[in-house]
């Protein structure tokens, strides 16, 4: 087996706030975790560099012989195949970044230790890859996920059975749905004619729901009653999915449940949005998209005409919240109220858009504790310093403290 080690690289705070309690390997796109797709791919095990605060949690293993990859760029079958290609001590570079090398362990130490690539003995600096699939901004989760939940389907269920399709559902292009162990589908419609639907292990898609591929709901996910949910949508592990939903990903244990609308956006983990939430995703002149970014501490320009709601670990949102375009949330977050929120929102924050009060972070822990409980999980030792690291890091952002 392979060992894989992924790295964050300095381009790591660009993806705030979905990274801020996890390397970025841990993010979801597609069915899978970047980390799955590679050890999948790779047929290894993975471990991170990643923050120093993140690594009591996410510890790195060294082994002789390493797979080095930036954990920013999304396997294909091309990368893979010049990954494993890679001589000892040879690296591919793209835009003057380290994409992956093949590294021994006095190697790899000199590499964590700082030293610059061409210093690094049997480097192979010509070795270049034109790599357009990677993740720059959190917006290209959302992007990219129509073609990485196709791409993760080709990967789990080649040579695979799936389980029969009850015959009360109404179904467009069976050949195109797969159904794992486990899982409960009943008087759905189910439309793979664009794409194909994923139904996880032990997932539930309940009566009146409406899916057009590609589409993928993970294990013990659920698809409430009645939702419609559109192309390049992602139901996390243990996530609940509800009310309109468009070009969505839930990272995982977080809930949409009911009705409201959500397109073009990332949920993170232990995430809860309240009844009847909307979320704008198209400005009303059709203009580009700003959204916040944490490497320029401003708006900048996306790229994007739809672009919706980033929204960070255990942050929350009451009932008929009003989203604008483009709103980024941290992490810990608790958002109330009448009227648009602002549309950045910092990390520990208390409030809507009469304004805000800084969100404790042992008392966001007391939740976030309580919260995981239901779902037989619990707050480790390593969560105590994460959060409490990222409550005083984030509180630059906070101006209201000032």
């Amino acid at each position: 087996m392979k060992n894989i080690i992924l790295f964050d690289d300095d381009h790591w705070n660009a993806l705030l706030p979905l990274c801020y309690t996890k390397p970025i390997a841990e993010l979801r796109v597609g069915i899978l975790t970047i980390r799955e797709k590679w050890e999948y791919h790779l047929k290894g095990k993975a471990s991170y560099i990643t923050q120093d605060y993140l690594t009591s949690k996410y510890p790195i293993e060294i082994e002789e012989a390493n797979l080095v990859i930036n954990s920013r760029y999304l396997p294909n079958k091309k990368l893979v195949r010049l990954i494993l290609q890679l001589d000892n001590n040879e690296a591919l570079i793209h835009d003057d970044n380290l994409l992956a090398a093949n590294l021994n362990e006095s190697q790899f130490e000199k590499l964590v230790n700082g030293s610059n690539l061409d210093e690094l003995q049997g480097v192979d600096m010509d070795k270049a890859i034109d790599a357009s699939d990677y993740i720059k901004r959190p917006y290209d989760l959302f992007r990219l996920n129509d073609q990485e939940i196709r791409k993760d389907y080709n990967l789990l269920t080649t040579e695979r059975k799936t389980e029969p399709i009850p015959q009360n559902n109404f179904v467009q292009n069976p050949d195109q749905i797969f159904i794992e162990p486990g899982a409960k589908v009943n008087f759905a419609f189910l439309n793979a004619e664009n794409g194909p639907i994923y139904i996880g292990k032990d997932a539930t898609v309940m009566e009146g729901s409406m899916i057009k591929g590609p589409f993928a709901v993970c294990e013990s996910g659920q698809v409430k009653m009645g939702a419609k949910i559109y192309g390049g949508t992602t139901v996390g592990p243990w996530c609940k999915i509800g009310g309109e939903v468009n070009n969505v990903i839930l990272q995982a244990y977080s809930n949409k449940g009911h009705d409201g609308y959500l397109g073009n956006a990332v949920i993170g983990e232990w995430c809860n949005i309240g009844a009847d939430t909307n979320s704008s995703n198209l400005k009303n002149n059709y203009a580009e998209v700003k959204v916040w970014d944490y490497t320029t501490k401003r708006f900048s320009p996306s790229g994007l005409q739809f672009c919706g709601l980033i929204m960070g670990d255990h942050s929350k949102c009451g009932i008929n919240t009003m989203f604008n375009t483009g709103t980024v949330i941290g992490v810990h977050c608790n958002i109330f109220g009448s009227g648009f929120p602002r549309n950045f929102i910092p990390s520990f924050s208390w409030g809507g858009s009469k304004g805000y009060k800084t969100y404790q972070w042992d008392k966001a822990l007391e939740v976030a504790s309580v919260v995981m409980q239901r779902r037989n999980k619990s707050l480790q030792e390593s969560d105590h310093l994460i959060f409490e690291h990222i409550f005083k890091s984030s509180a630059q952002y906070r101006q209201w403290e000032s």
